[in-house]
């Protein structure tokens, strides 16, 4: 049985599954986004087939695990799950010193620190 062939979702990451429609072109679908992916013509088609290649060769999927880990943050408070950011930084009133990252939720006061998760 040939290995399934992943493509990162461009909105969450999750790695896809790599679909033919009827005619034999490549699709993704990522149903917790809603995101759909055609490619509809042959250069694309050429190069997304390189893009999944190379992500198979090189790993990539170990690539983005240590991405999400390392910048996507749970909130303590709403549990809403964000990617970090420098406008989210919250640093100490006393000293400056790095805190954490505040939820982007307006009505959330939540600041996930580093060591959390």
């Amino acid at each position: 049985m040939a290995e399934k062939q992943l493509f990162p979702c461009c909105i969450c990451g999750q790695g896809l599954e790599v679909r033919q429609t009827k005619k034999g072109k490549p699709y993704v679908i990522c149903d917790p986004c809603g995101m759909q992916m055609f490619v509809r013509i042959e250069s694309g088609i050429r190069r997304f087939n390189e893009l999944v290649s190379d992500a198979a060769e090189k790993d990539i999927w170990a690539r983005l695990d240590g991405l999400q880990d390392r910048y996507r943050k749970k909130c303590p408070k709403c549990g809403k799950r964000f990617w970090t950011s420098e406008k989210l930084i919250t640093t100490s009133v006393f000293d400056g010193s790095f805190v954490g990252y505040r939820c982007p939720e307006k009505s959330c006061k939540g600041v996930a620190k580093l060591d959390e998760e």
